[in-house]
Protein backbone atom coordinates (compact mmCIF):
# COMPACT_ATOMS: atom_id res chain seq x y z
CA UNK A 1 0.00 0.00 0.00
CA UNK A 2 1.38 3.37 -0.96
CA UNK A 3 0.08 6.14 1.24
CA UNK A 4 0.46 9.75 0.17
CA UNK A 5 1.42 10.90 3.63
CA UNK A 6 2.97 14.30 4.13
CA UNK A 7 5.13 15.87 6.82
CA UNK A 8 3.99 14.97 10.30
CA UNK A 9 1.88 12.01 9.17
CA UNK A 10 4.94 10.34 7.63
CA UNK A 11 6.87 10.76 10.88
CA UNK A 12 3.93 9.43 12.87
CA UNK A 13 3.78 6.34 10.65
CA UNK A 14 7.46 5.62 11.29
CA UNK A 15 6.97 5.93 15.05
CA UNK A 16 3.85 3.77 15.22
CA UNK A 17 5.22 1.10 12.87
CA UNK A 18 8.25 0.79 15.14
CA UNK A 19 5.97 0.41 18.17
CA UNK A 20 3.89 -2.22 16.38
CA UNK A 21 7.02 -4.29 15.77
CA UNK A 22 7.92 -4.12 19.46
CA UNK A 23 4.41 -5.06 20.57
CA UNK A 24 4.07 -8.15 18.40
CA UNK A 25 7.62 -9.33 17.62
CA UNK A 26 7.96 -11.43 20.79
CA UNK A 27 4.42 -12.85 20.80
CA UNK A 28 2.96 -15.76 18.90
CA UNK A 29 0.91 -15.77 15.69
CA UNK A 30 -2.46 -15.62 17.47
CA UNK A 31 -1.42 -12.52 19.43
CA UNK A 32 -0.38 -10.72 16.24
CA UNK A 33 -3.61 -11.81 14.54
CA UNK A 34 -5.63 -10.36 17.44
CA UNK A 35 -3.86 -7.01 17.03
CA UNK A 36 -4.72 -7.07 13.32
CA UNK A 37 -8.39 -7.83 13.98
CA UNK A 38 -8.65 -5.04 16.55
CA UNK A 39 -6.88 -2.48 14.36
CA UNK A 40 -9.15 -3.20 11.40
CA UNK A 41 -12.17 -2.88 13.71
CA UNK A 42 -10.85 0.53 14.77
CA UNK A 43 -10.67 1.58 11.11
CA UNK A 44 -14.35 0.88 10.53
CA UNK A 45 -15.30 3.05 13.52
CA UNK A 46 -12.97 5.88 12.49
CA UNK A 47 -14.38 5.79 8.96
CA UNK A 48 -17.92 6.11 10.31
CA UNK A 49 -17.34 9.51 11.94
CA UNK A 50 -15.34 12.43 10.63
CA UNK A 51 -16.05 14.20 13.94
CA UNK A 52 -14.26 11.38 15.79
CA UNK A 53 -11.28 11.49 13.42
CA UNK A 54 -11.00 15.23 13.89
CA UNK A 55 -11.27 14.95 17.67
CA UNK A 56 -8.55 12.30 17.84
CA UNK A 57 -6.16 14.20 15.54
CA UNK A 58 -6.72 17.70 16.95
CA UNK A 59 -3.27 18.62 18.23
CA UNK A 60 -4.75 21.51 20.22
CA UNK A 61 -6.35 18.91 22.52
CA UNK A 62 -4.11 17.27 25.09
CA UNK A 63 -3.21 13.63 24.51
CA UNK A 64 -4.75 12.46 27.79
CA UNK A 65 -8.23 13.69 26.84
CA UNK A 66 -7.95 11.97 23.45
CA UNK A 67 -6.95 8.72 25.12
CA UNK A 68 -9.98 9.00 27.41
CA UNK A 69 -12.22 9.58 24.39
CA UNK A 70 -10.67 6.50 22.76
CA UNK A 71 -11.43 4.45 25.87
CA UNK A 72 -15.08 5.44 25.63
CA UNK A 73 -15.38 4.68 21.93
CA UNK A 74 -13.23 1.53 21.89
CA UNK A 75 -14.12 0.17 25.30
CA UNK A 76 -14.14 -3.47 24.17
CA UNK A 77 -10.47 -3.49 23.12
CA UNK A 78 -8.85 -1.05 25.53
CA UNK A 79 -6.91 -3.79 27.30
CA UNK A 80 -5.18 -4.99 24.12
CA UNK A 81 -2.06 -4.05 22.17
CA UNK A 82 -4.10 -2.42 19.41
CA UNK A 83 -5.46 0.10 21.90
CA UNK A 84 -1.94 0.70 23.23
CA UNK A 85 -0.91 1.56 19.69
CA UNK A 86 -3.92 3.82 19.17
CA UNK A 87 -3.17 5.62 22.44
CA UNK A 88 0.25 6.49 21.08
CA UNK A 89 -1.15 7.54 17.71
CA UNK A 90 -3.65 10.06 19.09
CA UNK A 91 -0.79 11.84 20.83
CA UNK A 92 1.11 12.34 17.56
CA UNK A 93 0.68 14.95 14.84
CA UNK A 94 -1.32 14.14 11.69
CA UNK A 95 -1.46 16.22 8.53
CA UNK A 96 -5.05 15.13 7.89
CA UNK A 97 -7.71 13.41 10.06
CA UNK A 98 -8.08 10.69 7.40
CA UNK A 99 -4.38 9.83 7.70
CA UNK A 100 -5.04 8.36 11.14
CA UNK A 101 -7.51 5.78 9.75
CA UNK A 102 -5.29 5.07 6.73
CA UNK A 103 -2.29 4.32 8.93
CA UNK A 104 -4.34 2.18 11.32
CA UNK A 105 -5.46 0.11 8.31
CA UNK A 106 -1.90 -0.22 7.05
CA UNK A 107 -0.69 -1.37 10.46
CA UNK A 108 -3.63 -3.77 10.73
CA UNK A 109 -2.61 -5.47 7.49
CA UNK A 110 1.03 -5.49 8.57
CA UNK A 111 0.05 -7.17 11.86
CA UNK A 112 -1.86 -9.84 9.91
CA UNK A 113 1.23 -10.30 7.74
CA UNK A 114 3.44 -10.77 10.79
CA UNK A 115 0.98 -13.33 12.22
CA UNK A 116 1.12 -15.37 9.02
CA UNK A 117 4.89 -14.96 8.85
CA UNK A 118 5.19 -16.48 12.34
CA UNK A 119 3.33 -19.51 11.00
CA UNK A 120 5.63 -19.67 7.94
CA UNK A 121 2.68 -19.14 5.58
CA UNK A 122 3.52 -15.76 4.09
CA UNK A 123 3.84 -17.07 0.53
CA UNK A 124 0.49 -18.84 0.85
CA UNK A 125 -1.25 -15.64 2.01
CA UNK A 126 0.20 -13.71 -0.91
CA UNK A 127 -0.84 -16.43 -3.36
CA UNK A 128 -4.39 -16.69 -1.99
CA UNK A 129 -5.03 -12.95 -2.15
CA UNK A 130 -3.81 -12.88 -5.76
CA UNK A 131 -5.87 -15.93 -6.72
CA UNK A 132 -9.06 -14.46 -5.28
CA UNK A 133 -8.40 -11.21 -7.11
CA UNK A 134 -8.12 -13.15 -10.38
CA UNK A 135 -11.34 -15.04 -9.66
CA UNK A 136 -13.22 -11.77 -9.13
CA UNK A 137 -11.64 -10.23 -12.22
CA UNK A 138 -12.72 -13.13 -14.44
CA UNK A 139 -16.25 -13.44 -13.01
CA UNK A 140 -18.41 -10.43 -14.03
CA UNK A 141 -21.32 -11.47 -11.79
CA UNK A 142 -19.11 -11.83 -8.72
CA UNK A 143 -17.33 -8.60 -9.55
CA UNK A 144 -20.67 -6.78 -9.82
CA UNK A 145 -21.79 -8.18 -6.47
CA UNK A 146 -18.71 -6.85 -4.69
CA UNK A 147 -19.08 -3.52 -6.49
CA UNK A 148 -22.58 -2.95 -5.10
CA UNK A 149 -22.87 -0.25 -2.46
CA UNK A 150 -22.72 -1.73 1.03
CA UNK A 151 -25.97 -2.68 2.69
CA UNK A 152 -25.81 -2.96 6.47
CA UNK A 153 -28.26 -5.88 6.36
CA UNK A 154 -26.25 -7.86 3.83
CA UNK A 155 -22.60 -8.47 4.65
CA UNK A 156 -20.47 -9.26 1.63
CA UNK A 157 -18.05 -10.92 4.05
CA UNK A 158 -20.61 -13.74 4.37
CA UNK A 159 -20.15 -14.41 0.66
CA UNK A 160 -16.37 -14.41 1.10
CA UNK A 161 -16.64 -16.92 3.93
CA UNK A 162 -18.92 -19.19 1.89
CA UNK A 163 -16.46 -19.15 -0.99
CA UNK A 164 -13.24 -19.60 1.00
CA UNK A 165 -14.10 -21.35 4.27
CA UNK A 166 -11.92 -24.45 4.59
CA UNK A 167 -10.03 -23.52 1.43
CA UNK A 168 -7.88 -20.58 2.55
CA UNK A 169 -5.99 -19.22 5.54
CA UNK A 170 -8.01 -17.47 8.25
CA UNK A 171 -5.94 -14.33 7.55
CA UNK A 172 -6.86 -14.47 3.86
CA UNK A 173 -10.56 -14.68 4.66
CA UNK A 174 -10.36 -11.90 7.24
CA UNK A 175 -8.50 -9.47 4.98
CA UNK A 176 -10.76 -10.08 1.99
CA UNK A 177 -13.84 -9.86 4.21
CA UNK A 178 -12.67 -6.52 5.57
CA UNK A 179 -12.26 -5.15 2.06
CA UNK A 180 -15.60 -6.55 0.94
CA UNK A 181 -17.53 -4.87 3.76
CA UNK A 182 -15.36 -1.74 4.02
CA UNK A 183 -13.83 -0.95 0.62
CA UNK A 184 -12.95 2.62 1.69
CA UNK A 185 -13.46 4.00 -1.82
CA UNK A 186 -11.66 1.16 -3.61
CA UNK A 187 -12.91 -1.74 -5.65
CA UNK A 188 -12.03 -5.17 -4.28
CA UNK A 189 -9.27 -5.81 -6.79
CA UNK A 190 -7.40 -2.56 -6.11
CA UNK A 191 -7.74 -3.13 -2.38
CA UNK A 192 -6.29 -6.62 -2.71
CA UNK A 193 -3.44 -5.22 -4.81
CA UNK A 194 -2.65 -2.73 -2.03
CA UNK A 195 -2.67 -5.47 0.57
CA UNK A 196 -0.40 -7.59 -1.65
CA UNK A 197 2.05 -4.66 -1.79
CA UNK A 198 2.22 -4.67 2.01
CA UNK A 199 3.05 -8.37 2.03
CA UNK A 200 5.72 -7.91 -0.65
CA UNK A 201 7.27 -5.07 1.34
CA UNK A 202 7.32 -7.25 4.45
CA UNK A 203 9.03 -10.08 2.56
CA UNK A 204 11.63 -7.64 1.23
CA UNK A 205 12.38 -6.48 4.78
CA UNK A 206 13.14 -10.06 5.83
CA UNK A 207 16.19 -10.25 3.54
CA UNK A 208 19.40 -8.27 3.83
CA UNK A 209 21.31 -8.08 0.55
CA UNK A 210 24.97 -7.77 1.56
CA UNK A 211 27.80 -6.90 -0.82
CA UNK A 212 31.33 -7.59 0.43
CA UNK A 213 34.83 -7.59 -1.00
CA UNK A 214 35.58 -10.92 0.66
CA UNK A 215 33.52 -13.97 1.71
CA UNK A 216 32.21 -13.80 5.28
CA UNK A 217 33.11 -16.56 7.72
CA UNK A 218 30.19 -18.39 9.35
CA UNK A 219 30.94 -16.52 12.59
CA UNK A 220 30.92 -13.13 10.82
CA UNK A 221 27.68 -13.96 9.02
CA UNK A 222 26.11 -15.05 12.32
CA UNK A 223 27.15 -11.84 14.09
CA UNK A 224 25.89 -9.73 11.20
CA UNK A 225 22.56 -11.57 11.16
CA UNK A 226 22.13 -11.06 14.91
CA UNK A 227 23.00 -7.37 14.69
CA UNK A 228 20.60 -6.72 11.79
CA UNK A 229 17.81 -8.71 13.46
CA UNK A 230 18.20 -6.61 16.60
CA UNK A 231 18.27 -3.39 14.60
CA UNK A 232 15.21 -4.20 12.47
CA UNK A 233 13.13 -5.73 15.26
CA UNK A 234 12.45 -9.02 13.43
CA UNK A 235 14.42 -11.95 12.06
CA UNK A 236 16.59 -11.13 9.05
CA UNK A 237 18.04 -13.54 6.48
CA UNK A 238 21.40 -12.49 5.06
CA UNK A 239 22.31 -13.04 1.39
CA UNK A 240 25.96 -12.23 0.62
CA UNK A 241 27.44 -11.47 -2.80
CA UNK A 242 31.12 -10.82 -3.48
CA UNK A 243 32.23 -7.84 -5.56
CA UNK A 244 35.90 -6.87 -5.88
CA UNK A 245 34.94 -3.25 -6.59
CA UNK A 246 33.81 -2.85 -2.98
CA UNK A 247 37.48 -2.94 -1.80
CA UNK A 248 36.57 -3.22 1.89
CA UNK A 249 33.68 -3.08 4.32
CA UNK A 250 30.07 -4.01 3.58
CA UNK A 251 27.14 -2.56 1.69
CA UNK A 252 23.80 -3.72 3.14
CA UNK A 253 20.40 -3.15 1.58
CA UNK A 254 17.15 -4.10 3.32
CA UNK A 255 14.17 -3.25 1.10
CA UNK A 256 14.70 0.44 0.27
CA UNK A 257 17.12 1.10 3.15
CA UNK A 258 20.84 1.23 2.37
CA UNK A 259 23.46 0.78 5.08
CA UNK A 260 26.65 1.53 3.21
CA UNK A 261 29.83 0.79 5.14
CA UNK A 262 32.15 0.09 2.23
CA UNK A 263 35.61 1.59 2.03
CA UNK A 264 34.62 3.43 -1.16
CA UNK A 265 31.67 5.04 0.64
CA UNK A 266 33.93 6.06 3.56
CA UNK A 267 36.52 7.53 1.20
CA UNK A 268 33.81 9.46 -0.67
CA UNK A 269 32.51 10.81 2.65
CA UNK A 270 36.05 11.89 3.67
CA UNK A 271 36.44 13.52 0.26
CA UNK A 272 33.26 15.57 0.82
CA UNK A 273 34.43 16.62 4.28
CA UNK A 274 37.81 17.74 2.93
CA UNK A 275 36.09 19.63 0.10
CA UNK A 276 33.89 21.40 2.65
CA UNK A 277 36.90 22.47 4.74
CA UNK A 278 38.77 23.88 1.77
CA UNK A 279 35.74 25.83 0.49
Amino acid sequence: MTLSLKGSSRLSLVATRSQLEKLISSGDASAAAKVSTDLLAIVTVLDSSIALRRALTDFARDAASKVELSKTVFNSIQSGNAFTLLSTMVGLRWSSPRDLADVVELLGVEAATVAVEKSSQLDQLESELFSFSQIVKKNPELRATFALRSNSEIKKSALVSSLLSGKALAATIELISFLADHPRGRNLESGLAEFADIISARKARLIAHVVSANPLTSEQASRLTSALTKMMGHEIRVNVSIENEVVGGLSIRIADELIDGTLIARLAQADRLLAGKSA
